[in-house]
């Protein structure tokens, strides 16, 4: 009986993803996820999983919208739940998922945010008062890496021209090129680099592993620095993006460049960066 109760198959779930080779911010994001909505269970007076119904799971999302969760956040929460519902069918665990009789919440994705030249050059500015800095920006700029990506960068990664990603999240390892400009931004930044034993590229003042969440600051500080508002790291692999498709790149090829499994998701810059232009060339930029 003690194997129905939700703490124990949240840990075999997560010891499942752990098997699956997620990675430790994908775990930590599911496992919160899922003790949030015990919580609520619990509240319910439910402990047993064979429990659950369809009116708990939408209690639940019902209660999140009412807490001011954005639209966008409650389906990455009902997400995780169908994703662990799944699993515990294929355990043989239930006999039914009931998440997949809760509809998500309906909200408008926002489009990639591009930045503009001015942007684009002020961040660049600015950032080469600090070595490692410029190096992080370029690298973000010119590869359109994910931030979790550039963390994992080992100085062995490194090649001639090239660079090996590593498996991160849903994107294989692949190789990307690596142009003179952030050749020379890495360059610069192992000249000064603390002489650490650790392989990581990217590492702390102390010798440490640079951490996802000390590059969202650094990257974050250029922002306020520069007067950019309401952006994110991730605008900056979606500039890449754009700015490679401008050039005449094919989809194909930044598809493999960035990681992406599916071409859709490239190609709905083309649409972004066409309505860029039909903007510019109504207010006269072109």
């Amino acid at each position: 009986m003690d194997n129905l109760l939700l703490p124990h198959l949240i840990e075999k779930f997560i010891q499942y993803l752990q098997s699956q080779g997620k990675s430790y911010f994908t775990q930590v994001a599911y496992k919160k996820d899922l003790e949030q909505f015990i919580g609520y269970l619990t509240s319910q007076e439910i402990q047993d999983i064979r429990e659950v119904k369809k009116e708990h799971i939408e209690g639940f999302i019902n209660k999140l919208l009412t807490e001011n969760y954005t639209k966008k956040s409650t389906s990455r929460k009902l997400n995780s739940i169908r994703t662990f519902f799944r699993y515990l069918k294929n355990e043989s665990i239930i006999n039914y998922n009931p998440s997949l009789d809760v509809p998500h919440p309906k909200y408008t994705v926002a489009p990639p945010r591009i930045f503009s030249k001015l942007e684009y050059r002020a961040l660049r500015d600015f950032a080469k008062e600090d070595p490692r800095t410029y190096a992080i920006i370029e690298f973000f700029l010119q590869t359109g890496v994910k931030i979790g990506e550039l963390a994992n960068i080992r100085l062995s990664d490194i090649k001639e021209s090239s660079l090996i990603i590593r498996p991160y999240g849903k994107n294989n390892q692949r190789e990307i090129p690596l142009n003179k400009a952030v050749k020379k931004a890495i360059d610069d930044y192992l000249k000064v680099r603390n002489n650490s034993s650790d392989d990581h590229l990217f590492i702390t003042r102390n010798g440490k592993p640079l951490l996802i969440r000390n590059i969202r600051q650094i990257v974050c500080r250029c922002f306020r620095e520069v007067g950019i508002e309401n952006a994110t790291v991730n605008d900056l692999r979606n500039t890449f993006i754009a700015h490679q498709l401008m050039n005449g790149a094919s989809v194909e090829y930044i598809a493999k460049l960035v990681g992406h499994k599916r071409l859709s998701s490239t190609e709905r810059y083309l649409n972004l960066i066409k309505q860029e232009a039909e903007r510019k060339e109504k207010i006269g930029e072109l």
